[in-house]
């Protein structure tokens, strides 16, 4: 019977999740399309998601934030922003970690939730990793939104691993990136999303959520040839604080 109640509570808790998602999306639909129009007003467009959707949704979950900045990004400076995926509540704690606006770089399979994915393929850089073309695409748009002041996250695992793996390996893509255009590394550690709110459908509940940014990767004398070694470095770094957790 126990059993029974707490996969109730589960279904409710993922439900309420849908629900907090949902809501302000609706609510405020009219001033995010205007918002979306133009790459101009992506600044705003920013500010609004991080204050009026993935603030609400952590808290409204139960979920408070704990951040731990072993270094602080400088206002109007763009940087690749890297963490560990484990979650949907990845993409609202990198809102709220960093204050610097940012692109995702995403899998173009989310454009297919309902009402969240009209947004996402307006805003985001999506990719096919099925398609080399796709992929190459990519930098392109990024050089675009960095000549803007814009920062770019990746999550470069490529995807969410299966549960039992703790940190899967890392793509070269944000790496690549970071070197060719000359920004800093920012890998963050997300330690609790995983517990709080996995892909398995019976599990999660609320607590605090807590997220380190470690001393970036500066990668203005990296050529293309260290792409590999930044890469390992960085994952190296992530996987230390999840093994020690």
């Amino acid at each position: 019977m126990l059993g029974v109640i707490k996969n109730v509570g589960h279904v409710l808790y993922r439900i309420w999740f849908y629900i907090l998602v949902t809501v302000p999306i609706i609510l405020f639909f009219p001033v995010l399309l205007i918002l979306t129009i133009s790459e101009s007003t992506y600044h705003q467009f920013f500010w609004l998601a991080r204050n009026f959707w993935a603030r609400p949704i952590l808290y409204g979950m139960g979920c408070f934030p704990k951040i731990v900045r072993q270094q602080r990004m400088e206002k109007g400076k763009s940087y690749m922003l890297v963490a560990n995926h484990t979650s949907m509540l990845d993409i609202m704690l990198m809102l709220i970690v960093s204050r610097n606006p940012f692109v995702f770089v995403g899998k173009k399979e989310l454009v297919s939730i309902p009402i969240f994915g009209f947004f996402y393929k307006r805003v985001c850089i999506l990719v096919d990793r099925e398609s080399v073309k796709s992929r190459t695409g990519v930098y392109r748009r990024a050089q675009k939104r960095l000549s803007q002041g814009l920062s770019i996250c990746i999550f470069p695992e490529g995807g969410v691993p299966e549960e039992h793996i703790v940190l899967d390996k890392f793509k070269d893509g944000a790496f690549k990136m970071a070197i060719a255009h000359k920004i800093p590394v920012v890998p963050m550690t997300f330690l609790d999303n995983k517990k709080r709110f996995s892909f398995t459908f019976f599990s999660g509940g609320p607590g605090r959520i807590r997220a380190i940014v470690h001393p970036f990767f500066e990668t203005g004398i990296l050529a293309a040839s260290d792409t590999s070694t930044l890469r390992e470095e960085v994952r190296q770094v992530i996987l230390d604080d999840l093994g020690n957790d």
